[in-house]
């Protein structure tokens, strides 16, 4: 079995990352944010140990969907031995604004 595959995160992926974080840091408690930080970890992990646990996304097709949790999805694509992030989306957006 494969050690697993290494995480790419783009250029938007990490904005939305980080404009994820200052909504957090500004709205809830630290100790939800430190439960986030972990879901979003323990997400990743499962995305590299088996990137085919998550099904594909219905927006676009070789793109993949993870529920972080209830606000927040991740969107991926498999490459050969790699995993690039494509979006972090907040689901308290506009759907039209989501960028796969």
């Amino acid at each position: 079995m494969k050690s697993g595959y290494k995480i790419l995160w783009t250029d938007h992926a990490i904005y939305e990352l980080k404009e994820t974080v200052e909504y957090l840091e500004n709205n809830w408690s630290e100790k939800e944010l430190r439960k986030f930080s972990a879901k979003l970890d323990h997400t990743i992990e499962l995305i590299s140990k088996m990137p085919q646990i998550f099904p594909e996304s219905i927006e676009k097709k070789n793109i993949r969907k993870a529920v972080v949790e209830k606000h927040n999805n991740l969107y991926y694509r498999i490459n050969k031995n790699t995993v690039e992030i494509v979006s972090l989306f907040s689901n308290r957006k506009n759907p039209n604004k989501k960028k796969l």
